[in-house]
């Protein structure tokens, strides 16, 4: 299932990619949650992922945390780090994926966050998903407090039928598209 929705969305054009993202943040910015936090872990989109430099932009505009997570490897953890310029503080990471320089890494605790918004492959509506393999972002949500809402930002495209889920998976509490918003609990 990994491997044919990574095909299929990775055939959206820059433009496509463009334009449903451009809805998707629309749907997020109306998003009661979204305009509540004022502490939001956010990913840094990575190849055909929804984009989130919109969003990263909106939070600090808005005088928001911008909170993106750093992978581990050795650990298989994140780290949490404050974003506050993202052209002068993100270079290539872990994964190929743009992560805080070294010395850019303001360390956040978990509980500080309003709001996570989840990247991932596939979601089924009741919010299981399936990432990229690393169980990073389950191991993370066994962490944080079940009070914290999580939203993916997924194409219609990734939406499934069924997610097939094990006992450790962590569903999310919303997914939003570029047509709709999916509450899955």
């Amino acid at each position: 299932m990994r491997k044919e929705i990574l095909h299929h969305r990775g055939m959206l054009s820059e433009g496509e990619i463009l334009e449903k993202s451009k809805s998707i943040f629309h749907r997020l910015k109306n998003f009661l949650p979204y305009k509540e936090a004022q502490n939001v872990m956010v990913y840094i989109d990575f190849r055909s992922e929804v984009k989130t430099d919109g969003i990263v932009q909106d939070l600090i505009a808005g005088h928001k945390k911008a909170i993106v997570p750093i992978c581990v490897p050795k650990t298989r953890e994140m780290i949490l780090s404050h974003l506050k310029n993202p052209a002068k503080e993100l270079a290539e990471g872990t994964f190929g994926v743009f992560e805080p320089k070294e010395e850019y890494i303001r360390s956040v605790d978990a509980s500080e966050i309003d709001l996570v918004i989840v990247p991932g492959v596939a979601f089924d509506r009741k919010g299981y998903r399936i990432g990229y393999g690393g169980g990073y972002y389950d191991r993370f949500f066994e962490k944080l407090s079940k009070r914290i809402p999580t939203v993916a930002l997924a194409f219609d495209l990734q939406i499934v039928e069924a997610v097939p889920a094990e006992s450790f998976d962590q569903a999310v509490d919303y997914i939003i598209t570029e047509s709709e918003l999916i509450e899955c609990k």
